[in-house]
């Protein structure tokens, strides 16, 4: 009797060091781990029943069952695990609940090195398995190195798809329309190219461009009118949330509101005709990653905000939106918030993230 109350209190209190609390502009909010012992997370995407599904950048898929276990998902597509590059998001189609189908990006070889790319899978819940694993869009290659892939996927409502794709550290490429590099791209469903895309039958353009001179852009989201938003990292100070428009120019390197990390002035400042301002920039660098258009009822103080993830000051940052006028609003920390990389909101409306430091995955409720 007294080693099952023993066992009782170990279980109780086990339980308890799990929920702490965060202090936000609407009191102190509980804060609870869902999933531990990750290795490099980097997207998180909610399932039916309280399932969820975990990428981690080395290139593992794992299902969690909401109950504390977890099953290593079958027939990911091999990724180049290196740097920065990996298996990157996992998004579930609009239709999920009639087709089964998600989306991942991830870093492919080829040849001479490695570029974003774009799958479609349908995914089994019950054996935990991917099928019909198809590739919708890869980057031009010619890209060494393991530095700045992107890269989140998007669906907009018109069941096209936008991926953010980073520059690879090949600056100038962010601004030559005949490499993907520094872009946001979209493609259909299929992976055709849509007739409306700003650059079909531009002569020396991939079609597949919506946006470009981008640098590293690694959150991206819609907000309730359909407008697609992204942040990207910027060089030393210049992290942007950029509201995307299609066929516009947002700058880099050309112009930039950070400096090279020598020191060394990046373009030629901060403003040039033809190129588009960001609508909030940070400086000093986040280092932004993961990014989320509240819209939930758990929350309504905060409908329409924009919440991005730091990397490096360990922190959600919350932006109040008016239209597309952003401004500061406050810093959400923790222990838990240790280089947050994705962040999400739940069919509940409360508020799921990704730590790296923590190797775990968070829910933020009231």
């Amino acid at each position: 009797m007294k080693l099952m109350l023993m066992a009782v209190m170990l279980c109780f209190s086990s339980g308890a060091a799990l929920a702490q609390t965060v202090a936000s502009s609407l009191g102190s909010l509980q804060v609870t781990q869902l999933a531990k012992g990750l290795d490099e997370p980097w997207a998180v995407a909610i399932l039916p029943n309280r399932q969820f599904l975990v990428t981690e950048r080395k290139g593992r898929l794992w299902l969690f069952n909401g109950k504390g276990g977890k099953t290593r998902v079958s027939g990911v597509p091999k990724v180049y695990a290196k740097g920065q590059g990996g298996l990157l998001d996992v998004v579930l189609a609009r239709d999920f609940a009639q087709s089964g189908e998600l989306f991942l990006t991830y870093a492919k070889s080829q040849s001479g090195g490695a570029g974003t790319a774009l799958a479609v899978a349908r995914f089994d819940a019950q054996s935990a398995a991917l099928t019909d694993v198809r590739v919708l869009f890869e980057m031009k290659p010619g890209n060494r190195g393991g530095r700045h892939f992107g890269s989140r996927v998007v669906e907009a409502d018109d069941g096209t798809l936008f991926v953010t794709v980073g520059e690879r550290g090949n600056r100038p490429l962010a601004q030559d329309l005949s490499m993907h590099n520094g872009s946001v791209i979209r493609v259909a469903r299929s992976g055709g190219v849509p007739n409306s895309n700003p650059f079909t039958g531009t002569k020396n353009a991939l079609p597949e461009i919506w946006s470009y001179g981008h640098r590293n852009a690694q959150g991206a989201a819609l907000d309730p009118s359909g407008q697609l938003w992204v942040v990207e990292h910027g060089a030393k100070g210049g992290d942007e949330v950029n509201r995307v428009k299609r066929g516009a120019n947002y700058g880099w390197p050309v112009i930039s509101y950070g400096e090279h990390y020598s020191g060394g002035k990046i373009g030629q400042g901060t403003t040039k005709e033809g190129m588009e301002q960001p609508a909030f920039y940070w400086d000093p660098s986040i280092a932004p990653s993961g990014m989320m258009i509240y819209s939930g009822q758990m929350f309504p103080e905060w409908k329409g905000d924009i919440f991005v993830g730091s990397l490096k000051f360990d922190h959600i940052a919350r932006l109040d939106r008016s239209g597309a006028k952003l401004s500061a609003g406050e810093q959400l920390k923790s222990r838990e918030t240790g280089r947050v990389r994705d962040i999400r909101q739940a069919p509940d409306g409360s508020i799921w993230f990704l730590s790296v430091d923590r190797g775990g995955l968070f829910r933020i409720s009231r």
